[in-house]
């Protein structure tokens, strides 16, 4: 695959860039803070994508050797050491270079943020969302720099706290801080595989190049990279009434009932209205009834099919966008030998703060499109783009073989 080059960026080579520690209450705000409060300066090189990103992820380990100044609040200096990444805090503690200067704040130290000087003055600021012992993660919760001055000054530290109160209900209850901007809309491109490959190795060769960088601006979601599907499907072709065309389909769930897809399309297209219901309490026997009598579907029974599907997971860092390269395998259940295999590119949600274009999402997603694009054509899988459903897949099917219409 050829590697894609990084857009040029505003030079970082005097910018400085810190990640900041300090005790777990000015996150959560179980008790007011004080003057006397430590604030941990931790010097690492820039770490964004681009000026300003969205999200930043820090890695201890490939933090090396960091200068570290220690000031309490109100910028007294406690102290300044030198501390390897992986010895800044341990299990949600201070570390023990860091120990002396903390006190007994240090039983409570975690990562507050990462902290950006603007080529122009101030400071981005982006909030701690998640820490692990390997890592953290942050999002950017300024919209305009903040703080003029030194950072040891401090001039920042009431601006980023009050930001992260603004946003406190995102970043601070787990995974409320994804959004969905087309919420109800699935916006997907689609390449038929043929020949069809193994789509395991399919999905690791994308997340390999990911993770090395190929794809510029983007990365394997953080801590969410991949996933595997592995279901049956009951397709139902809904004819009427005229707003209500498109298909709705069974999902068995763990609880032993199912999930309910719709899709809202009169023809194959980009961006389609659908919608889930879970909890559906009806057996593979009356499905068709439950569409006709409970939703007063006019519907024709497609030939079942069983689905694997495996999902690489990408992230914009400039944006915050997440979006599904996901490869899939589907055959029929009673003729095997059918097999529909596709490459889908969709949009899935956004981890970010601040606002962004809607419109931004679909020139993302084109990009990421033509990536996936050239990965596939080079290896002979696919010549062209298309919106090729499951549905029109299995009405093709019919129409070759209708021995294969349920109930025939």
């Amino acid at each position: 695959m050829r590697t894609e080059q990084a857009a040029p960026t505003v030079s970082t080579e005097r910018r400085g860039t810190w990640v900041v520690l300090g005790g777990v209450h000015l996150l959560n705000g179980t008790r007011p803070w004080t003057d006397d409060d430590p604030v941990v300066l931790v010097r690492v090189a820039p770490l964004e994508e681009d000026l300003p990103s969205t999200t930043v992820v820090v890695r201890w380990a490939d933090l090396g050797t960091c200068e570290t100044v220690v000031l309490t609040a109100d910028g007294r200096h406690l102290g300044k050491v030198h501390s390897q990444g992986t010895d800044l805090f341990q299990d949600g503690f201070a570390g023990p270079g860091l120990r002396p200067l903390v006190g007994s704040a240090g039983s409570a130290l975690v990562p507050l943020c990462y902290l950006s000087e603007h080529p122009g003055g101030g400071y981005h600021a982006y909030a701690q969302i998640r820490a692990h012992a390997e890592d953290a993660c942050f999002v950017r919760s300024t919209e305009e720099p903040v703080g003029h001055g030194p950072a040891e000054q401090l001039h920042w530290l009431r601006p980023v706290l009050t930001a992260h109160q603004r946003y406190e209900l995102l970043v601070g209850n787990h995974h409320l801080y994804f959004r969905n901007h087309f919420k109800g809309t699935e916006l997907e491109y689609k390449y038929t595989l043929d020949p069809a490959p193994d789509i395991w190795e399919a999905g690791m060769e994308v997340l390999r190049a990911l993770r090395a960088g190929e794809l510029a601006g983007c990365r394997p979601e953080y801590r969410e990279d991949f996933q595997i599907w592995y279901y049956d499907n009951h397709l139902y072709d809904v004819l009427g009434p005229e707003s209500e065309r498109g298909y709705a389909s069974f999902i068995p769930s763990t609880d032993g009932k199912n999930i309910l897809k719709r899709k809202w399309f009169a023809e194959d297209s980009f961006a389609r209205r659908e919608e889930l219901t879970h909890g559906v309490d009806v057996t593979p026997d009356g499905f068709a009834d439950h569409l006709r009598d409970q939703l007063g579907l006019t519907v024709r029974a497609l030939p079942p099919f069983r689905r694997v599907r495996y999902d690489v997971q990408c992230e914009s860092l400039r944006t915050g966008h997440i979006y599904g390269v996901f490869f899939d395998h589907c055959r029929l259940l009673d003729a095997p030998d059918v097999v529909l295999s596709q490459c889908e590119v969709e949009y899935l949600r956004s981890r970010n703060l601040v606002p962004h274009e809607e419109g931004e999402v679909v020139a993302e997603m084109d990009r990421i499109d033509a990536w996936v694009r050239e990965f596939l054509v080079e290896r002979g899988w696919t010549k062209e783009r298309s919106f090729y459903s499951k549905r029109s897949f299995l009405r093709d099917v019919v129409a070759a073989r209708p021995e294969l219409e349920p109930g025939r």
